[in-house]
């Protein structure tokens, strides 16, 4: 019985262990967790939800039309997190509040079949914030975020991780 009962607490405790890979552990340092992610459009585009955390932990979760077959950590630097954090900033609603930028709503000029991004900024205890927009908005005064919303792969230097090329030969 003591046996049983050795194997049981060993199976709970590697349960336990496979649960917190699942996500992001809680952030070490100051700031928010800032979760990107990247809907589906009418062709490749890559789809994906990344998290990073202000301590330097990445979790890149691909979806369909990336390099990699499942999650994968990465990190990052401060710099780097700072950056990101800087560049979304002048497009982060007001905290715990959602934005959403789309057509019907906010949005004059759009082409359909683009990808929808979703960008929130958890910190604990406080409500999360969300910007939700569709890419296809075109309206001029959205330019910079199109231009914030293209950066962000490349300031968290994941872009080889979503291009689905990068491992073929």
């Amino acid at each position: 019985m003591k046996i049983k009962n050795m194997i049981a607490v060993g199976l709970m405790a590697l349960a336990g262990c496979a649960a917190q890979q699942d996500g992001l552990e809680p952030p070490r340092l100051p700031g928010d967790v800032i979760r990107f992610t990247a809907g589906r459009c009418f062709g490749a585009c890559p789809t994906y939800t990344v998290q990073v955390s202000p301590d330097g932990s990445g979790l890149l979760e691909p979806e369909r039309n990336t390099s990699v077959p499942g999650a994968t950590r990465f990190t990052l630097t401060q710099a780097q997190y700072r950056r990101l954090v800087a560049t979304l900033a002048p497009h982060r609603p007001a905290a715990g509040t959602t934005k959403t930028i789309a057509h019907g709503k906010n949005c004059e000029r759009f082409a359909t079949d683009m990808p929808g991004y979703v960008v929130e900024w958890t910190r604990p205890g406080q409500a999360t914030t969300r910007l939700e927009y569709q890419s296809g908005c075109m309206d001029a005064r959205y330019g910079r975020l199109r231009v914030a919303i293209a950066a962000v792969p490349r300031i968290l230097d994941v872009e080889p991780m979503l291009n689905p090329k990068a491992l073929t030969p």
